[in-house]
């Protein structure tokens, strides 16, 4: 059976380690994809636990498999996402951001989530050849899950992990050491053109801050786009074009905070930090913007850091 990763572009070898796999019938107990955000690991995992479930090589049979997968219930697919705790419940971030949970500390892959890996392995598998586990975002894994994953991967039983991360970095070597690595790379611009006009995004090829930005990931220039969006209009003229006169520019700084909560103002920095490179290369504005992303990390009173930066920026864009 070959497997066809027909929406996974500018990833010949992952996709090549992952058809050979299935074609030669030596599938791993455990998977490392590994690579930057928004670049096709989680499509790539999808399409692979896909085949794995599979018992049957037809189009149709492929068709049912991935219908069941996308909506969540095949007995055989156990699919972790990190959570955020809220009133001693396990929030998927999807799950707190239709809720309004504010969210403070970022979400972590937790000890209880590998427990019920355990649990979901522990039963042989009720309709495929094996059982499979999908870990989104692994490098958010919590300590203590990490120990316990670690466990799991010792003995699988009858089943294939795949963990899915931005960096190895974060994860613990001994959990590394125990999984074939697929690597994921970022795309060329013209890839990644190619890639953002095949999914009808051709506004975001043509605004050259966001490809920039991007760094070769669809996901974040799509990602950076939508922000965009939301980003009132009037608020980002002034930020691109600051007023000249100091009590103008700390009404603008109030005016931010008021606007955008934490998260996005951290965004529009590094947005900022690339409009102003690509527009003016001037180390007047980049400098100001730097200190502005860590102090916002370091819990600084943002209308305070928005002061401050605007009037250390230069007036000479």
């Amino acid at each position: 059976m070959s497997i066809k990763f027909e929406e996974v572009m500018g990833q010949p070898q992952a996709v090549r380690l992952l058809s050979q796999a299935i074609d030669k019938n030596r599938i791993a107990p455990a998977y490392l994809f590994v690579g930057p955000d928004g670049i096709g690991k989680r499509l790539s995992a999808r399409y692979f636990v896909e085949y794995l479930a599979s018992r049957e090589d037809t189009p149709e049979h492929l068709a049912r498999m991935r219908k069941r997968m996308e909506q969540g219930n095949h007995p055989d697919l156990l699919w972790v996402e990190p959570t955020y705790q809220h009133q001693g419940q396990l929030l998927s971030v999807t799950q707190a951001k239709a809720e309004g949970v504010k969210r403070k500390a970022p979400p972590r892959i937790r000890i209880e989530q590998v427990r019920e890996i355990s649990q979901f392995l522990s039963r042989p598998p009720l309709e495929s050849p094996r059982s499979l586990v999908a870990i989104d975002r692994a490098d958010l894994m919590a300590e203590g899950a990490a120990n316990g994953l670690l466990k799991t991967l010792e003995e699988p039983g009858q089943a294939t992990i795949i963990a899915i991360a931005s960096s190895e970095a974060a994860l613990l070597p001994t959990i590394v050491s125990r999984c074939t690595r697929i690597p994921f790379y970022r795309l060329s611009p013209e890839t990644l053109a190619q890639v953002l006009r095949s999914r009808g995004y051709e506004k975001i090829v043509d605004h050259p801050t966001v490809m920039a930005l991007a760094q070769g990931s669809p996901g974040e220039a799509i990602a950076a786009f939508e922000q965009l969006q939301a980003c009132p209009p009037e608020l980002l003229q002034s930020l691109q074009n600051l007023p000249p006169t100091p009590r103008e520019r700390l009404t603008l700084a109030k005016t931010i905070p008021q606007t955008l909560d934490t998260p996005t103002q951290l965004w529009l920095i590094g947005y900022l930090q690339q409009f102003y490179w690509q527009n003016h290369q001037s180390s007047q504005t980049l400098q100001p913007l730097e200190k502005a992303s860590r102090a916002l990390l370091s819990y600084v009173q943002p209308r305070l850091v928005w002061e401050v930066t605007l009037l250390a920026m230069g007036s000479g864009q």
